[in-house]
C-alpha cells in the first residue's frame, strides 16, 4: 500500500532542475535506497517527504496520519546537560525525564535508552563536547525509538565504526518502512529491498539490492550511450545537408528542415551526465624497500592502551587497511607508523626516500578562510603534475569545481566538495607513501569507483582507515585489525577476508567444543578417579547433551538460509506477513543459538565431571 506518492514533481535551484517532472511511490515495509551524483539533491528530497521544503510545482500525497521522522546528514541536537536530554528534547518528551503518568512518553524513553545502549553512545555525554559519530548516533537513537511510520536517514554510516554499521543494519531491517540516502555499498547490498536513482532530475527505480542495480544500471548507460551516437550520427547529417542550401529550400524539402529544427531542439534539450572526477597520482621516486617497521611497539594514555606489543614489518608497495571500532586508536597507530608520535616502549622507524601524501579525515590541513584555489596551490595559479604546469583553475576542473567554484572560500563548501578539495590537494604532489584517514566519507558512487580504480593502479604504497567495507575489499593487501586492549591482528586480504578468518574461527571453536564432548576425563593408572560432587546426569539430559550439536547446526543452517532469501531482489514483492515473520525468526535465531551453547557447555561439563 502506498504511504508516499509524488506527481509531476519539479524543483530547481537557478536554471538547474533537482527535479524534472519526477515520480515516486513507497509502499508499507520497503526499505529504498536513494542514490545519485554530489549536488543532485537527494537531501533535498527527504525534506520535501518530510514536509519542511516544499516543491515549485507537482504534488506530494502522504497517507493519513502517516508518522515520519528524518535524521538529517548533520543532525541538530540542542544544548542541554546530557546526550539524552537533548534526544528526549528532539523527541518531543520532556528534557528532565518526567513524563508523569503518559506511559508513551515513558516507552519512548525507555527505547532511547535501550537504543542508546545498543549503538554505543554514554547518554551522560556532554552534547557540546561530543564527535560527530556520537551525535549521530544519539540522533539515530531517538528517531528508531520514536518507532514512526516512515524513516528517513541521511547518510547515516557516516561517523560510525563497523560495530555501529553492523548494529544500525539490524535496526534499519525490523524497521516499518524507510528511505535512506547513502554511499556505503555493502551496506546498500545488506538492507535495501529497492534503489531509487536520481539522475539529471529524474527518478528511476530498480528491484533489489545495490548489486541488482548495478548489473542493471550498467547495461542502461551502454544502450543511452549507443543511442546518443546515432541521434547525433542522424544530426550531423541533416545539418550538413542543410548547408548545401539549395536542395533545403525546395518546397518539398520543407518536412526534412522542419525534422531537422526538432532534433536541434531535441539535443539542447537533453540533459549530459553529471561530469566525473579525473583522478591519477602523480608518481615519486621509488621508496625504499622497507617503508616503516615496529618492533615491541607499545603506546598508552593513561591507563588507557591503544598498542600493546605490536611488531610490524611495512615493505614497498603494500596497500594496508586498519579496521577498528571508534576510538581503537587507528589514526594514533597511524601517527606512530609516520614518525609523528613516540611510542612509549619499543622502536619505530621510517624506510628512506619517501615522499608522503596525507588525507586528513578532520581536513585539520585546509584553511576555511581562503579560496580553493588557495588550498591547492598557495601563491600561485599554477600547479605541476607529471613535470608539465596546468592552470590552477584546470587542475580543479578535475575535481569537478568551476572556475567560479574555484574562487570560493572553503568555508562555503558542502562535506563533499571538501573531500573532493583534499583529493585535490593530495594528488597535486607526487607521492610514493599514501595515507588515507577516512576519505570516503560523503564522496558519491562514482567518485569512489574512481579513487578505488586509481589505488589499485598506482605504485605507491597505501595506508588506509576506512569503515567502507567495499572500499576496503577492493583497496588493500592486508589488514590490521584492532582485537581490544591494544592488541592488532595483522591479516592476508581485505575486510572479507578477516571476516571469513574471523568465522572460520569460530566454527573451529565450536568444533573444538563438540569434540570434546565425545571425551572422558582419564586418570592415572591405578588412580580412582575423585567422586562428583555433581547430581549425575538424568537419561533426559544425556539425549539433550547428544542433541545440541545438531540443534545448533540447523538454527545456523535456518540462519544463513533466511539471510540468503530475504536478499534476494524479488523478495520485496513478498507478502508483508511474511517479511514479517521471517524478520522477526532472523532476529531471534542468534539468542537460540546462544541459549544453546551455554546449555550445551552446562551439560557437557557435568558430563565429563560425573
Amino acid at each position: 500500500m502506498p504511504i508516499v506518492t509524488l506527481k509531476d514533481a519539479e524543483l530547481a535551484y537557478g536554471l538547474t532542475p533537482l527535479l524534472d517532472r519526477a515520480q515516486l511511490v513507497i509502499r508499507s515495509g520497503e526499505r529504498v535506497a536513494l542514490i545519485g551524483r554530489n549536488g543532485t539533491g537527494k537531501s533535498s528530497l527527504l525534506s520535501i517527504i518530510a514536509g519542511s521544503r516544499g516543491l515549485d510545482s507537482g504534488e506530494v500525497q502522504r497517507r493519513d496520519g502517516l508518522s515520519i521522522t528524518l535524521v538529517e546528514q548533520e543532525p541538530a541536537l540542542g544544548e542541554a546537560p546530557s546526550l539524552l536530554d537533548s534526544v528526549r528534547a528532539r523527541c518531543g518528551l520532556r528534557a528532565d525525564g518526567d513524563h508523569g503518568d503518559d506511559r508513551t512518553s515513558w516507552r519512548i524513553e525507555a527505547r532511547i535508552i535501550e537504543y542508546m545502549d545498543r549503538l554505543s553512545v554514554d547518554p551522560s555525554r556532554d552534547p557540546l563536547v561530543a564527535s560527530g559519530g556520537e551525535r549521530k548516533r544519539a540522533a539515530l537513537a531517538g528517531a528508531f525509538a520514536l518507532d514512526t511510520d516512515l524513516l528517513l536517514l541521511d547518510e547515516p554510516t557516516n561517523h560510525l565504526d563497523l560495530d555501529g554499521i553492523t548494529a544500525l543494519e539490524e535496526l534499519i531491517q525490523r524497521s516499518r518502512c524507510c528511505l535512506l540516502i547513502t554511499h556505503d555499498r555493502w551496506f546498500l547490498d545488506r538492507v535495501a529491498t529497492r534503489v531509487i536513482e536520481l539522475d539529471r532530475g529524474y527518478l528511476r527505480s530498480y528491484p533489489g539490492n545495490f548489486t541488482a542495480y548495478s548489473n542493471r544500471k550498467e547495461e542502461e548507460l551502454a544502450a543511452e550511450a549507443t543511442a546518443n551516437r546515432k541521434f547525433d550520427k542522424f544530426w550531423a547529417q541533416e545539418e550538413a545537408w542543410i548547408r548545401r542550401g539549395v536542395e533545403a529550400r525546395r518546397t518539398r524539402d520543407e518536412g526534412r528542415v522542419k525534422r531537422l529544427e526538432q532534433l536541434r531542439v531535441e539535443r539542447s534539450a537533453r540533459r549530459q551526465r553529471t561530469g566525473i572526477m579525473n583522478l591519477a597520482i602523480d608518481a615519486a621516486t621509488r621508496s625504499g624497500k622497507l617503508v616503516a617497521e615496529l618492533e615491541n611497539v607499545t603506546k598508552s594514555f593513561g591507563d588507557r592502551v591503544i598498542v600493546n606489543d605490536l611488531s610490524l614489518r611495512i615493505m614497498r608497495g603494500d596497500r594496508l587497511g586498519l579496521l577498528g571500532p571508534n576510538g581503537a586508536g587507528k589514526s594514533t597507530l597511524l601517527k606512530i607508523l609516520l614518525g609523528g608520535l613516540q611510542p612509549d616502549t619499543g622502536s619505530a622507524r621510517l624506510g628512506t626516500n619517501l615522499d608522503i601524501a596525507y588525507f586528513d579525515q578532520m581536513r585539520a590541513g585546509l584553511d576555511l578562510d581562503k579560496s580553493v584555489a588557495e588550498n591547492v596551490a598557495p601563491g600561485s595559479d599554477w600547479v605541476e603534475i607529471g613535470g608539465q604546469k596546468r592552470h590552477i583553475t584546470s587542475y580543479l576542473g578535475d575535481f569537478l569545481f568551476s572556475p567560479k567554484r574555484a574562487a570560493t572560500p572553503v568555508n562555503a563548501l558542502s562535506g563533499g566538495e571538501r573531500n573532493r578539495l583534499l583529493l585535490a590537494r593530495l594528488f597535486a604532489k607526487p607521492a610514493n607513501l599514501i595515507v588515507l584517514d577516512e576519505p570516503t566519507n560523503d564522496l558519491d558512487l562514482e567518485s569512489l569507483d574512481l579513487l578505488e580504480s586509481v589505488l589499485q593502479e598506482c605504485a605507491a604504497t597505501v595506508l588506509l582507515v576506512s569503515h567502507d567495507r567495499a572500499f576496503v575489499d577492493a583497496v588493500v593487501t592486508q589488514t590490521l585489525v584492532s582485537e581490544g586492549n591494544g592488541r592488532w591482528g595483522e591479516y592476508i586480504g581485505g575486510y572479507s577476508d578477516w571476516l571469513s578468518h574471523r568465522d572460520r574461527q569460530a566454527t573451529a571453536n565450536r568444533n573444538d567444543i563438540k569434540a570434546s564432548s565425545g571425551t572422558t576425563s582419564s586418570t592415572s593408572a591405578g588412580t580412582p578417579a575423585p567422586r562428583s560432587t555433581r547430581p549425575k546426569m538424568s537419561y533426559k539430559e544425556t539425549r539433550e547433551l547428544a542433541s545440541l550439536p545438531v540443534e545448533i547446526e540447523a538454527l545456523e543452517a535456518e540462519q544463513t538460509a533466511l539471510t540468503a532469501q530475504m536478499s534476494q531482489p524479488d523478495y520485496h514483492r513478498r507478502p508483508a506477513e511474511d517479511k514479517k515473520t521471517d524478520r522477526a525468526r532472523l532476529d531471534a535465531i542468534p539468542a537460540l543459538i546462544e541459549s544453546k551453547l551455554a546449555r550445551w557447555e552446562e551439560l557437557e561439563a557435568r558430563s565429563t565431571s560425573n
